[in-house]
């Protein structure tokens, strides 16, 4: 279960995790806390900054990660969900990131500066792991333009689709959404 961190203050977030805990259920429960919940910055918005220690209240085992660290959120997912398959147990993983854009198409991101912005741009998740993955010869330049250019053609092709396609029937409406044992 993906959310930000501007719904942890929220009273859903807490019962969720509470419920969770008492009926042993097997979530994984991921903030992706980029530090500004819409354009207010997490220190205006909770007392307490670590959300990942949110989870104690509920006797919830938690990690805060960075989430700029591909390896490391992997690594903590992977424990998570053999968690959850042993044990039942659900778990709350901070991932501490950065969103590079402002919230919205309407939100300029006037409350950060540029030096802040530019800072966080070194750390680009994805710009590193390429690095890693040329720089270890694992995949090449050349593996990477080809996969962009795979990624794009899949892309054009699912908007084309959306873009031609009739608007779903009423009977449509739950498909997909639960999973059926």
């Amino acid at each position: 279960c993906f959310f930000g961190d501007g719904a942890t203050n929220q009273g859903v977030f807490h019962e969720t995790l509470n419920l969770a805990a008492m009926w042993e259920l097997p979530v994984i429960f991921i903030c992706e806390n980029n530090r500004y919940g819409m354009g207010t910055a997490i220190e205006r918005t909770t007392k307490i900054y670590d959300i990942a220690k949110k989870a104690s209240g509920y006797a919830m085992p938690h990690e805060r990660v960075d989430g700029m660290e591909v390896e490391e959120v992997y690594q903590s997912t992977k424990a998570a969900v053999e968690r959850a398959r042993k044990d039942n147990t659900p778990t709350l993983i901070e991932a501490v990131t950065y969103r590079f854009k402002g919230h919205s198409m309407s939100d300029p991101a006037h409350y950060r500066t540029k030096e802040e912005l530019e800072e966080q741009k070194n750390r680009d998740p994805l710009r590193r792991v390429r690095e890693t993955l040329i720089t270890t010869q694992q995949v090449t330049e050349e593996d990477f333009k080809k996969m962009d250019k795979e990624v794009r053609e899949v892309l054009d092709e699912a908007v084309r689709f959306a873009m031609e396609s009739e608007f779903p029937s009423y009977e449509d409406i739950f498909t997909d959404v639960y999973a059926t044992t």
